[in-house]
């Protein structure tokens, strides 16, 4: 690399801050105005003054192996697995059977399509672009549908999709472009073509898992070293990815080649890091992860999609001879599309096998799939010259397809992506429901009372005077009492969306009092996600109208991830996964905790100036009773454990002890550090004292 290639990419990453700054202002997707300026960019280059600006391009090496599994550990660190299993067969079909069913259709239809606009394409060529094009990518869309507030479970459907259709289209991908190289030689390579696109997703998926576990293992390991833990993350979405590919080369079984899926390992890997690895961190790690891979995430964006403005200004194929079979390509993929997700859906909701899936979210699934990153990185991996018998267009097979899925991908950005604003108001998605309203009101009163406090205490420390406290308090009064009256309004005579608001302010509490409980090293990892998880269930269940619990006893099952890893560690490691007295007392202790939190929450709301708010007399103490009960039935088994196991208590106690005062003198010693009381020398050997201390 040369000074002119640095130069370029720190002035790319500066244009494109200016770019979301600009996006903010235009209200414009941030992705799409990023392809637009880097295609303006590309006659600024000419200018002798500015021409490093080409000097960084974007290659299939760079895209494949360094931006690539960047954005896939980002997006599926952060996925729920059993938000992903309880969609699974949405997730599935739509990534797998839908995908098929866009590219056959892409190749197949789209040959009469051409044929008949007159401009014969061969079935193969067709089904390398359809392998290419009908991968979503969810980067721009997901910021929108945050944005507008699209329902979670919406939002978690195209995600899952996105992600895993990366995988099926690039194995696709691959079996078409071996067809298009080795030739088509009937019912032979069909099956073969099958297995190995069968042979590349399961095989990633198994090798995702090992990966990802052996990486959550090392983490568990090195618990304590933050930059330890925090470059194992870096490392697992790379090793990952590349060694799936080294291994693709050259694992061969039976004379045959057998390949594996560096998207779908990368993904699984990803998952198992963050839904089970993540427990295993430092707490000051594990809350840095999400800003951290945030950020890679958007730098990583921010440079692709600048870029590929540059490499689309630069197309080497004339646009006046391409116009025509571009236009035909995105008909035909809009189609394609429109063929992948309504029968499935609707066959879906047929079965009853998940929750239905209401038309107008097939609407917008079927609109917001935008392309993106990964079919640039497909068109770059095809060989310029490749040819394909039948082939009498004027230009190659790869600029036609460079030409047809640049132009697919500028009409997905600049024509739906800026559109699915207005497509999902149209539809009526970004509309609030009634709870959410409830929550709207309550909200804003909660602020404003919170607001009121505050200016009582800056009166009394004297921070105001009191003709400014009264003026301030006066409105911030009259904006309380008319959030209280919505709320009443928003409410009604329903008595069920009162007690729903306060059921899950109460497993707000218990979600925060357990985090604390888990950080103070009370409760081992294996008792936090259980209760988490249990905590996770109740929560939708109210969201989906159900009963919170059915009882005090009721008995929660685990995730399917930990049922999974149960499974294996009893098979590879005959290790036995009973309770014992201490991790029972523990988990008990743990309830009895988050429940009492909740009873003094709720009893402070009752007689404090929020009782205007959650009004609901009758709502209020029969949530207290159910949590008052739960608090009695864990105190009583704690009880029972403790009868049994005499020493427990005392043992338990002084671990305790010891744990929160090791978290007092951390803390202590951070803060010294911090406001500069004592030398980084003092800091470091007190530090390592401490460290000596506890082990």
């Amino acid at each position: 690399m040369n000074l002119e290639v640095f130069l370029s990419l720190f002035s790319l990453m500066l244009i494109s801050l200016a770019v979301f700054l600009l996006s903010k202002k235009l209200k414009l997707p941030y992705t799409v105005l990023l392809v637009i300026v880097g295609s303006l960019l590309v006659p600024l280059s000419h200018i002798e003054f500015f021409s490093f600006i080409s000097s960084f391009q974007l290659t299939p090496e760079l895209l494949f192996f360094v931006f690539l599994p960047i954005l896939i550990f980002e997006s599926a660190y952060n996925m729920n697995i059993r938000h992903v299993t309880e969609n699974i067969y949405s997730i599935g079909l739509l990534a797998v059977v839908g995908l098929l069913i866009s590219v056959l259709f892409i190749g197949i239809g789209g040959s009469y399509i051409f044929e008949i606009a007159g401009f014969p394409v061969p079935i193969l060529a067709l089904l390398l672009f359809g392998a290419i094009i009908s991968s979503t990518d969810p980067v721009a869309v997901l910021a929108l549908f945050k944005e507008y507030g699209a329902p979670h479970r919406l939002t978690l459907i195209f995600e899952g999709e996105s992600l895993f259709n990366d995988s099926t289209s690039f194995a696709a991908f691959l079996v078409a472009l071996d067809l298009m190289t080795k030739g088509y030689h009937g019912s032979e390579s069909a099956v073969g073509a099958l297995i190995s696109f069968l042979t590349m997703l399961g095989g990633g998926i198994i090798f995702g898992l090992i990966m990802g576990f052996l990486f959550a293992k090392l983490i568990e390991k090195v618990h304590g070293n933050e930059h330890l833990e925090i470059t194992l993350t870096l490392l697992v979405a790379h090793f990952t990815f590349i060694l799936t590919e080294v291994i693709s080369e050259h694992l061969v079984i039976g004379g045959h080649e057998i390949r594996l899926s560096s998207i779908i390992a990368t993904l699984i890997a990803s998952m198992v890091i963050g839904n089970f690895g993540r427990y295993k961190m430092s707490p000051d790690v594990e809350e840095y992860m999400e800003k951290f891979w945030g950020y890679f995430a958007f730098v990583t964006n921010s440079l692709v999609f600048i870029l590929m403005g540059l490499l689309f200004a630069n197309l080497a194929i004339d646009l006046n001879v391409a116009i025509w079979p571009i236009l035909l390509a995105i008909a035909t993929v809009v189609v394609g599309r429109a063929l992948s997700v309504y029968p499935i859906l609707w066959l879906l909701n047929m079965t009853g096998k998940e929750r239905p899936i209401p038309r107008n979210w097939m609407h917008l699934l079927a609109w917001g799939s935008l392309r993106g990153s990964l079919a640039i990185v497909m068109v770059l991996l095809i060989p310029d010259d490749l040819a394909i018998e039948g082939w009498t267009l004027s230009f190659s097979v790869k600029q036609f397809i460079a030409a047809v899925t640049i132009g697919s991908i500028y009409f997905t950005l600049l024509i739906k992506a800026t559109t699915i604003g207005k497509v999902m108001h149209v539809l009526g998605i970004d509309a609030l429901t009634e709870m959410e309203q409830v929550g709207y009101y309550k909200s804003k009163a909660q602020i404003y009372d919170k607001s009121l406090q505050k200016l009582d205490q800056l009166l009394a420390n004297q921070q105001l005077t009191e003709e400014q406290h009264d003026s301030l308090k006066k409105r911030y009064q009259s904006l309380y009492q008319l959030a209280c009256l919505d709320c009443k309004a928003a409410i009604g005579d329903s008595g069920s969306l009162t007690e729903n608001m306060l059921r899950t302010y109460a497993l707000g509490v218990e979600k925060e009092e357990l985090k604390d409980i888990f950080l103070r090293g009370e409760i081992e990892e294996k008792i936090y996600k259980k209760i988490s998880n249990m905590l996770s269930i109740q929560t939708e269940r109210i969201k989906r109208g159900q009963q919170q619990v059915t009882s005090v006893d009721e008995h929660f099952p685990i995730d399917s991830l930990e049922r999974f890893v149960l499974l294996i560690s009893r098979i590879a490691f005959w290790r036995d996964h009973g309770v014992n007295a201490e991790e029972l007392y523990r988990y008990y202790r743990a309830l009895n905790k988050i429940s009492g939190k909740v009873v003094k929450e709720l009893n402070a709301v009752e007689n404090s100036s929020l009782s205007e708010v959650f009004d609901d007399k009758t709502a209020l103490q029969k949530l207290l009773a159910l949590y008052k009960n739960i608090q009695a039935n864990t105190g009583d088994k704690m009880l029972s454990v403790i009868q049994h196991n005499q020493e427990l208590l005392t043992r338990l106690n002084e671990a305790t002890a010891s744990q929160s005062l090791t978290v007092v003198q951390a803390e202590t010693l951070d803060k010294l550090h911090k406001n500069e009381v004592i030398t980084n020398k003092l800091y470091i050997m007190l530090r390592h004292e401490l460290e000596q201390k506890n082990y």
